[in-house]
């Protein structure tokens, strides 16, 4: 390992259990390693699934928290208080495989600084978060931990029988570890449970670059969608239910016109069971809802039945209104999204909205945990006059450029390093 590394040309190892898709962790990453390369810095990756170049990536299947392992192990240490001596034992066996790996991961790329992407945060694989913390501390790694989210966040994490890990290393509290997160309350929240300092990042669009206008490819969503006088009202989630869906169904239903609801992704990895719920409840409201996630990829192409496969930058600009009905996010990457795209938005004012991201003065229509009348009304009204939406799309796009740009990345970064290495050698 280099203990004197060029610090304007770090080599950087990110590391997840996954870096593919279209989840925020990913997206998110791929975003910092853009700025971080344009920094002049080299990005590598290691998790298990990847979408990344093969020659930058270091996959190991066993790391993906989706991995039949894994998910059999998850089984055994969660909603249960108790473990016993053989799960112990696989746990040590998978922390040391994985320390292996990460030890020549660590080599084979010449890793300078390590940042780790959430597998620090929540335990969806509790092995490997054991492993990533022993590496740093045998090794003084200079590491940024990035949480998107934090085990406290999620009810399923609560009952365990694995706090002895989870407390090491859900995240570890180690000198040289700099905490990142993407809200003021998680740093708060991490603060008051941990005594951990963290750096708030909030996720961020590249809104110095405006998106291109539509080109020929992307015309054809609506026609692909079968949309033609009807609204298009884009749900640009998941189907998970915390992401409040009903109420975007409620919402369609009682503007009495013509419109269509379109769930761009698919269930995920919580189960099918709220889908199902959907499903149901648009047919019980009798509003009409397409499941398009088999039509939304990171790369356009075709549908194993030769339909046109689209990216949600085809889409978003095709749509009317975005519903955004969530009732807990990490910050809120699909608003971010509507405002790039300058679409106009309806969200229900979840928490870290509350805090972090109206006090910047954007026009949306708001709704406190139930649809209103007047939320219905202000949505007709905004379906209906092009010119207000216009301007209140314009005027989101440049407050969100002021604090929501790359240029805020990049700025972090050159903190975050100066800290880890130094301003001598930074300087």
């Amino acid at each position: 390992m280099k203990r004197s590394p060029d610090i304007k040309h770090l080599r950087i190892g990110f590391i997840s259990t996954r870096f593919a898709g279209t989840d925020g962790v990913s997206l998110e990453t791929e975003k910092w390693a853009y700025v971080l390369a344009g920094m002049g810095h080299s990005c590598f990756y290691f998790s298990g699934l990847s979408d990344r170049p093969k020659e930058i990536s270091y996959v190991v299947p066993e790391a993906f928290f989706h991995h039949p392992e894994i998910d059999a192990l998850n089984e055994k240490l969660f909603y249960q208080s108790t473990r016993s001596v053989e799960i112990t034992q696989q746990i040590n066996r998978l922390k040391e495989y994985y320390k292996d790996h990460l030890y020549s991961f660590v080599a084979k790329y010449a890793i300078d600084l390590l940042v780790i992407e959430n597998a620090l945060s929540i335990p969806v694989n509790v092995p490997l978060g054991m492993a990533i913390t022993e590496l740093i501390a045998e090794t003084g790694f200079p590491t940024i931990a990035h949480h998107h989210d934090l085990y406290w966040e999620r009810k399923r994490f609560i009952v365990n029988c694995v706090w002895d890990y989870i407390t090491m290393a859900f995240p570890p509290n180690l000198p040289f570890i700099k905490h990142v997160v993407i809200n003021s309350i998680a740093g708060s929240q991490l603060a008051y449970r941990t005594g951990l300092s963290s750096r708030t990042i909030p996720n961020v669009m590249d809104f110095d670059h405006p998106p291109a206008q539509p080109d020929e490819y992307a015309r054809h969503v609506r026609e692909d969608l079968g949309l033609t006088d009807e609204k298009f009202i884009l749900q640009p989630t998941r189907i998970v239910q915390r992401k409040g869906i009903e109420h975007a169904i409620e919402l369609v239903s009682r503007l009495e016109m013509p419109a269509r609801l379109v769930i761009s992704h698919a269930a995920g990895d919580e189960g099918r069971e709220y889908e199902k719920r959907i499903r149901e409840y648009s047919a019980r409201m009798r509003v009409p809802t397409l499941f398009i996630s088999d039509c939304i990829q990171e790369k356009r192409g075709k549908t194993p039945d030769c339909r046109r496969v689209y990216t949600l930058g085809d889409v978003y600009p095709q749509a009317d209104l975005v519903t955004y009905p969530s009732e807990i996010e990490g910050f809120g990457n699909a608003f971010l999204e509507a405002i790039y795209y300058k679409r106009p938005i309806v969200v229900n004012t979840y928490s870290i909205y509350e805090v972090d991201i109206k006090p910047k003065g954007f026009k949306v229509i708001e709704f406190d945990g139930f649809i209103t009348e007047e939320c219905v009304e202000r949505t007709r009204q905004v379906l209906k006059d092009g010119a207000a939406v216009q301007e209140m799309v314009e005027q989101n796009y440049q407050i969100a450029r002021h604090h929501y740009s790359y240029r805020i990345l990049e700025h972090h970064f050159h903190s975050l390093i100066t800290e880890l290495f130094g301003v001598n050698n930074h300087l």
